[in-house]
């Protein structure tokens, strides 16, 4: 009791209806009453700890009285202790395996076309992932705790129904993301058999593209072939993701470094493939540029992680404790990320040296490799991370959504299935055309329709709520309720987020070329689209916040 007294005290919420959650979230079940006993009775340690006693506090997972079963389900209950599988290790493992991936590889190659040096690629995409860890630890704070996912968490800042407009939002972002890793994996397999059954190693056949796709048959049909092979790992759930996680991790590895290798080798050594300069140096072909792509690329590397960001709680409801979430994700996120960038940026600068000219793209770079095994590993390699990837990234946090929409009629199957087909519609390959839509259409867009939800969501958890939730609202549609508010809306919520997406609006118009141009200053705005839509749905969001908490104290 003292426990949730301290978090509602420091909160300075001036709710009325905070006894009433001191009240309710003092009775549970068995397994719940021991839980939160623990839990208070740690509390006085952690808070004496200071910040990291509070981040790595015990978790205390109940299960709520009375749920609505409009907003439960066996899917989005919380976790209790026994369904707790995921180590440090297996955090680890898993950003490892979520790393190691095409996309990575891609993104950190596109930095070399756009004229970065190597060390200068580095540190960009380090700072980026050091920048969205942060949010990343935070945000998987209330689901280790809990035990909840993210769309229910959702429901403390947003209401009851206001939740499924961000939850929504993210599932579109994972639809996507669905489609693009799917498409990638068909096309490595595609012109990687390619690459073993023509007769001339780098021939291709000049196949006729299907007009209402703007792409041949065959590549279709190994995006097909790919998108089929992901949906046994669906129908099997979280289980079937440890394990992927688990071994796809160590694989993935040494086949980055036996490319790396090849590099080496190919290129005489790291001399030439390091040697390559800027483009933005006094002379170079983009002199005095360096500061107008950076910012564009710092946030094209947020972006990327944005989303997982945001529902990174429905992974680590499943943390055997905070403890494990934090190492895991702090060791396995940033380093992962550099050593990958490093990989795939030495690749790019290599085939500078060995082809004549800089090939950002893994799969044309392994098709031009030739040979049977190393194309039947490269293969092997490429499917294996894009199941990692899609399955943990995409899937769950899709599923998830659905679920939160209607727990009646979808399960974490369902939902997931329904994921797989809107990824094809959303037609991927249209996205992959180009390093300027893969990064500032799609990532940097990613990260504007996004960013203000993180802002929102931490800044309620842990300054307004002091990292308390009620259990039994978070479940509940009586109007009387904590997290009912206007309707099931939580108004300052609704408003923030359109005040932080709002602002980068132009700028996308002008980068999707629906408008021709815009003022500078939305220009600037979109190519740093997160930072501005993270902080501005904060702040708008704690302004409102404490104007219709002091209205409400007025009127007593």
């Amino acid at each position: 009791m003292r426990n949730l007294f301290l978090g509602w005290r420091v909160s300075g919420d001036g709710d009325t209806t905070r006894e009433k959650l001191l009240t309710s979230t003092s009775s549970s079940s068995t397994e719940g009453a021991s839980a939160s006993s623990s839990s208070a009775g740690t509390s006085a340690a952690a808070a004496a700890d200071g910040l990291w006693g509070k981040l790595l506090e015990p978790i205390s997972p109940r299960v709520p009285r009375s749920p609505d079963e409009w907003l439960y389900n066996q899917d989005c209950a919380p976790t209790m202790k026994a369904g707790r599988i995921l180590t440090a290790r297996d955090m680890g493992s898993l950003w490892v395996a979520l790393v190691v991936g095409v996309p990575t590889y891609y993104l950190a190659g596109s930095l070399v076309e756009m004229g970065m040096a190597w060390w200068q690629g580095i540190l960009t995409v380090l700072l980026a992932n050091v920048i969205v860890l942060i949010p990343m630890v935070l945000s998987a704070h209330a689901g280790t705790k809990f035990g909840i996912p993210f769309p229910v968490i959702a429901r403390a800042s947003f209401g009851i129904r206001g939740a499924n407009v961000p939850s929504l939002l993210r599932a579109f972002i994972c639809c996507g993301w669905f489609g693009i890793q799917t498409w990638i994996g068909g096309q490595a397999i595609f012109q990687l058999l390619n690459t073993l059954f023509v007769v001339h190693p780098h021939a291709q056949f000049p196949w006729p593209l299907l007009p209402w796709l703007g792409i041949s048959a065959p590549a279709f049909a190994s995006f097909l072939f790919c998108w089929l092979l992901q949906l046994g790992f669906i129908w099997n759930g979280i289980a079937s993701i440890k394990e992927l996680e688990r071994y796809s991790a160590p694989i993935l590895i040494v086949l980055s470094a036996t490319l790396l290798a090849w590099a080496y080798i190919k290129a005489g050594g790291f001399g030439p493939i390091l040697s390559a300069p800027s483009q933005f140096v006094p002379g170079g072909a983009k002199a005095g540029q360096f500061w107008q792509v950076f910012f564009p690329a710092l946030t094209a590397n947020v972006g990327y992680w944005v989303g997982l960001s945001l529902n990174i709680s429905d992974i680590t409801r499943y943390s055997e404790s905070q403890a494990d979430q934090f190492v895991g994700q702090a060791i396995g996120l940033p380093l992962s990320m550099a050593t990958f960038t490093f990989i795939g940026i030495a690749v790019t600068s290599a085939t500078v040296v060995i082809f004549g000219h800089p090939i950002s793209d893994p799969i044309k770079v392994l098709s031009l490799i030739g040979g049977f095994l190393p194309t039947l590993l490269s293969l092997f390699g490429v499917i294996l991370s894009i199941l990692a990837v899609n399955i943990t990234a995409n899937v769950v946090g899709t599923a998830n959504s659905l679920v939160n929409l209607n727990p009646r009629i979808f399960s974490f199957r369902g939902g997931g299935i329904l994921t797989a087909v809107l990824g094809i519609l959303l037609s991927p390959w249209r996205l992959m055309q180009s390093s300027q839509g893969f990064i500032f259409t799609w990532l940097i867009g990613c990260s504007a329709l996004l960013g203000p939800v993180g802002g929102i969501m931490l800044v309620d958890y842990y300054s307004v709520r002091g990292r308390a939730l009620d259990i039994d609202a978070l479940y509940s549609r009586d109007e009387k309720e904590l997290y009912w508010y206007t309707n099931g809306f939580h108004l300052p919520a609704m408003v923030a987020l359109v005040a932080g997406i709002l602002p980068n609006v132009p700028g996308f118009l002008a980068t999707v070329g629906v408008v021709r141009e815009v003022p500078l200053v939305f220009s600037v705005l979109y190519n740093n689209a997160w930072f501005v839509g993270f902080f501005l749905g904060a702040v708008v969001y704690w302004i409102l916040y404490k104007m219709q908490n002091f209205k409400t104290e007025e009127l007593k």
